[in-house]
């Protein structure tokens, strides 16, 4: 899943930076753009924590996971859906990026409850 979610970062960012020029708008652009950004980084994060996990496997990192996972999809994908397909789909953006804050709140108490940040 996780190498999925970058494969097509990359595509879609370079789609946006080669492909849409001729036909598309710059704000249209910069939505794509947003939505690449916003993918990446949080595809390196479950890179991230998905190794987290294997060196601590009794670490509940599997609501962080789900939650970015979600998150991505609703915020990224609600993005693409609007800039490529004119689709609007409401509050669904919003509520994939309240996803993806819960999903670093939840890895914050994650990291807080193993001990690991009281102890430095």
């Amino acid at each position: 899943m996780v190498a999925l979610l970058g494969a097509t970062a990359v595509g879609l960012g370079a789609y946006a930076a080669h492909g849409m020029a001729s036909w598309a708008e710059q704000s249209t652009i910069a939505t794509v753009n947003t939505a690449v950004r916003y993918q990446m980084w949080h595809t390196l994060a479950l890179m991230g924590a998905l190794v987290w996990q294997q060196l601590a496997p009794r670490l509940p990192l599997c609501p962080v996971i789900a939650l970015w996972l979600g998150g991505t999809a609703a915020f990224s994908g609600s993005l693409y859906a609007l800039a490529l397909g004119g689709l609007s789909v409401g509050l669904v953006t919003p509520l994939g990026g309240l996803l993806l804050i819960a999903g670093w709140l939840a890895l914050g108490v994650t990291a807080w409850r193993s001990g690991r940040c009281r102890q430095a």
